[in-house]
Order: C-alpha cells, then structure tokens, then sequence
C-alpha cells in the first residue's frame, strides 16, 4: 500500500515535463537547502504553486483557503506567537473551543503541527494555502513585532520621527528655526532613504565639486544622489555632532557611533570620517539588532550547515573560527551565535575592534592599540575574569592566536575570525603563525568559511538560458539541464535583479584522522580532500552550485563569490 508521500510522488509523474529523475533532483536540493519537497519543485519551475496546491488538496483531501480573501482575527496573534508563524509559515484563521484551524503550505510538515499543539494547548486542524500568499499574510497580519528588522519599520516614517538618542540634550537645535535646520533635514533624509533600500552602509564621498552619496545593498555600491559643494561641510558637521565627534577636527581619521529612534526603534549606527584630498569621506554602517536575535536556521545557511554548528556551540570548552574575506558576514554569524548563547548562566564576555553591536547581557570590550588596549592584552585581562564564552574579533597575529588557542584548552568556548579563503587553509594558517601543531589539533572543535551571495528578487525571477561559456565555468559537476533563473529588474529590487542575501558555507569539523593530519604537517589540500570524502564536507563552490540549482540565486552571482579552485 503506497503511503501519503508516495501518492503525491505518484500524482506528481503524470504532470508534464515531470519524471522521476527529476522529482529525485528536486528532493536534493529539499535535502541541501532544508525545505519542504514542494518549495523544491517550484522553485525548479517544474510546477506552479497553484498547480501543487490543487494537487495536494485533490491526493490529501485537506481544503484549501484564499488568504486574500479572508479577514484574519487580530486576536489570534497572541494565541499563536509570531515567532511559530514564521518558523513553520503558518496563519491562524479561527478558534473555537479548544480547536483551532490554521493554514500552513506544507502538509506533511508535523514538527510545525506538534508544536503549535503544544504551545497553543488546542487541537489543530489544517487547510491550505501556497507558500507565496502564506508568507505575504505573514508580514501583513504580524507586521513588525518588537524585533522588527529596520527595513520593516521604516517604509512610513515621516522626517520629524528621527531622534538621536544621547546622554545629554544635544546642543544643535533640531527645529525649523536657523540655517542648520535644513541640513538636518538632509541628513535625515539621507538615513531614512538608506534604511528604505535595505542599506547596510552610507558612503558619502567628497569630491571636487559634490559629495556623491552611495548605499551599499546587497553587498553592491549604489549611486543615490549628490550633494551641493556649499553643503558638503554642515553635513559632516551634523554627523559629527550626532556621532559626539571632535567638529574642529579635520585632519586626522575619526570614529563614532550613535543611536537614532525610528518609530520607537532604535537603530545603531557606527561612524568612520577619513580625510581626503577633496574633504573628508564618511562611512556609516547601519547596525540592525533585530538581525541577531532570529536563530542559527534563519541565517540562510543549508539545513547540514546549522545542524553542525548547532552541535558544536553547545561544547563546553574548545575553539571554533569562522573564516572569509571582508564583507562575508562573519561578524553577523558570531553575533547570532553568541546571542542564542547569551543566557543568565553564562559569563560571556568579547573583545573586537570595533565593537559593532551593542548586546545586553554582554561584556563588550573595545580594542585600543594605540594604548596598548590590544586583542592579545585585553585578552589575557578577560580571562582573569572567570568567562564561560569569549569571543575575540579577529586573530591577528601569533600572541593573540596562541593565548585564544590556550583559553580553548583550560575551560573556555571561544569563537573568533581569521581571514583565509577556505576551511582548511585556517588550519595551515594558524601553524604559519607559529603556534604549535599540538595546540591547533588540540583546540579546534570546528571551521566555518562562508561568503554572501545575492538572492534573486521573487517578484521579477524568470527562467533563462545559460550561455555556453557560463555552462562552461560551472564545470563538469553541474547538470546542464538544470533551470536557471535571473531577475529580469523591478522597483522592489531597484532594476538590479536581486533582493536580500543568503549565506555560503564550508564547514569543517575536526575529527581524530585531521588532528593526526595537522600533527604531521599535512597541505591543506589534503585536508579539504580529506574532508571532501570521509566526511562528505560540502566546499563554498558545491554549495553556490547546489543554490543555483534550487532557483535562490543567478549563475554570474555563482561565479563571482566562488571558485571550482
């Protein structure tokens, strides 16, 4: 007798253009990036949501529910918490007695069904609706929530909802009244347009006659607008003043920060002013807390990917390193770490430079070389503080790397960063630092190197064809009748095709035969081979391609974050 899944597979084979190879490759890419078969087969343009959800409400005998049509109970929210919602993108529609119905995308989804029983202490029963209207009623019925990314919160915010939060009353008047009042207008303004477009950093860059303003989104630098030469001074002065900089400085790089109130949220931005030959460049880099606090599964790393660092963050003593090039999200990926980490019971204490995110609960210490304030001292001062967790911004030379690798050894979880290009080559990085084989084996529980890659914008994605020459670079490895989309350019994702990223990973554990590998002195070409075969370790370049062949992302973003090197 053919189980629930198996008929489904069944009904699926007599659509058209649908066989079993391809039904076996869409459950790969379910396995590979952690979702739900019939995502799989969508996103691989293999059938329309509409089509799948007639199916499955024809072979399951659940009804299904137009969200667009139905007005949603607002009280409901506080039976079902938004975190549950969208975890397992499900809506609550009713309640009566003690049963509730809810609408979910994935029927065969029964974590999602078991817990809402548990949390809600009712009966659940179920109808269906697609996982596109799903996620759309999601943002619309529970709207920001007290973590609200900024992105969220910022599309109706007039300019007089801005307010620097200080210590102090600021001295500059925010008023209408004096010349200044304009200015603040603008770079009001300026912050309001960044936190629209999802911005993660404002450049504003002098030149002879302007200052060109340009927002980094999606790890891209975009032209926004240019400045008048006769304003270019009053707006660094006002973002001095926010960021309680020195305003009669001009020849010497400064850095800052502040907070500003957007709609009763605060936002964090960190301040860099580096003087130039035309006036002085300025870099604010948009600090969004509400990104920290969504857990390790929502990082956009593959479901292998969070099971492994889920197992090795809960170690009671060791070293785990997360690796890339600047820009790679490897300060985003500690935080989240350490945030999840961050409970009543444990010591956490960090030393970065700069601290970026300010954290509650968290001792947060910012590196002062210029004082003698450096990682390798503030570190040998932070463990004489009994911590459970440090986390060191980055490992820079060989005293720093040595004492962290130490501390891993007597008691202590340490995360940190090093730059290097792969999972492996941090292993050989760390022997050429000079610290011992012994230590590096000893201490390192795992390696995690990781990139960011462009998502393609849902709202203009459409399949294409892929040039020879890109089928070419992609290597023999990649299935040349795979569907490959690009985002053919809209107002949501700005003409560029891409909205949001995700994450890249390679993640290496070490076991006793890479520790005996390390102890030899072994290339690091042996050890990613290794790794590569025994462990089944997954390289940044076949997770790209594993997320090409899911629809996440375009084969020219393949090739310019990764390599088959």
């Amino acid at each position: 007798m053919l189980t629930v899944r198996e008929k489904i597979i069944a009904a699926l084979l007599q659509f058209p253009g649908i066989d079993q190879d391809k039904i076996d490759m869409a459950i790969e890419v379910q396995r590979a990036r952690g979702i739900s078969l019939g995502e799989a087969l969508v996103q691989r343009g293999l059938i329309s949501e509409k089509d799948l959800l007639l199916l499955l409400v024809r072979e399951l005998r659940i009804p299904s529910l137009d969200l667009s049509k139905f007005k949603l109970d607002p009280r409901l929210k506080e039976v079902v918490p938004e975190r549950l919602a969208r975890q397992y993108k499900i809506i609550p529609i009713a309640l009566l007695g003690d049963s509730m119905t809810v609408a979910l995308a994935d029927p065969f989804n029964i974590f999602a069904i078991d817990d809402l029983r548990d949390a809600t202490g009712k009966k659940i029963e179920v109808v269906m609706g697609t996982a596109t209207q799903i996620g759309e009623t999601i943002e619309k019925y529970y709207g920001g929530g007290d973590r609200t990314a900024v992105a969220d919160i910022s599309r109706d915010i007039d300019v007089g909802d801005f307010e620097i939060v200080t210590d102090q009353k600021e001295e500059t008047p925010d008023s209408d009244s004096g010349g200044e009042a304009p200015i603040i207008r603008m770079v009001n303004l300026v912050i309001k347009e960044a936190i629209r477009q999802r911005a993660s950093d404002i450049h504003m860059e002098s030149t002879e006659d302007h200052m060109r303003v340009r927002y980094r989104v999606d790890g891209v630098l975009l032209d926004v607008l240019e400045i008048p030469h006769e304003s270019m001074s009053a707006v660094v002065v006002r973002i001095k003043i926010m960021a309680k900089l020195d305003i009669t400085t001009t020849q010497i790089p400064q850095d800052g920060r502040f907070k500003m109130r957007l709609a009763g949220k605060e936002v964090d931005f960190r301040v860099s002013i580096l003087p130039t030959c035309h006036g002085p460049k300025v870099v604010m880099r948009v600090l969004d807390k509400a990104k920290l606090s969504v857990g390790l599964e929502h990082l956009g790393f593959s479901e292998r990917s969070v099971g492994l660092l889920a197992e090795a963050i809960v170690k009671p003593f060791g070293m785990i390193l997360v690796t890339g090039p600047t820009g790679s999200g490897k300060s985003t990926t500690l935080y989240s770490i350490i945030s999840q980490l961050n409970t009543v019971d444990k010591n956490v204490i960090t030393i970065e430079d700069p601290v970026e995110y300010l954290l509650e609960g968290l001792t947060q210490i910012e590196a002062h070389p210029d004082i003698g304030l450096t990682f390798a001292a503030g570190l040998r001062a932070v463990l004489r503080q009994s911590p459970d967790i440090v986390m060191v911004g980055e490992i820079r030379d060989n005293e720093t790397a040595d004492i962290a690798i130490k501390a891993s050894l007597t008691g202590q979880l340490v995360f940190s960063t090093l730059h290097t290009n792969d999972a492996a080559g941090s292993l050989t990085r760390l022997v050429d630092m000079n610290v011992e084989p012994f230590l590096v084996a000893s201490s390192l529980i795992l390696v995690c190197a990781q990139r960011l890659a462009r998502k393609i914008c849902p709202y203009c994605k459409e399949p294409v064809d892929i040039p020879p020459e890109a089928l070419k670079k992609l290597g023999p490895d990649f299935d040349p009748q795979t569907v490959c989309y690009e985002g053919r350019g809209c107002d949501r994702c700005r003409q560029t095709g891409y909205l949001g990223r995700f994450g890249l990973t390679e993640i290496l554990v070490l076991d006793d035969a890479i520790r005996e590998m390390i102890l030899r002195g072994s290339a690091a070409d042996e050890i990613r081979e290794y790794a590569r075969r025994s462990q089944g370790m997954r390289l940044l370049w076949d997770d790209a391609l594993a997320s090409l062949a899911a629809g996440q992302t375009t084969v020219a973003e393949v090739l310019r974050v990764s390599s088959a090197e």
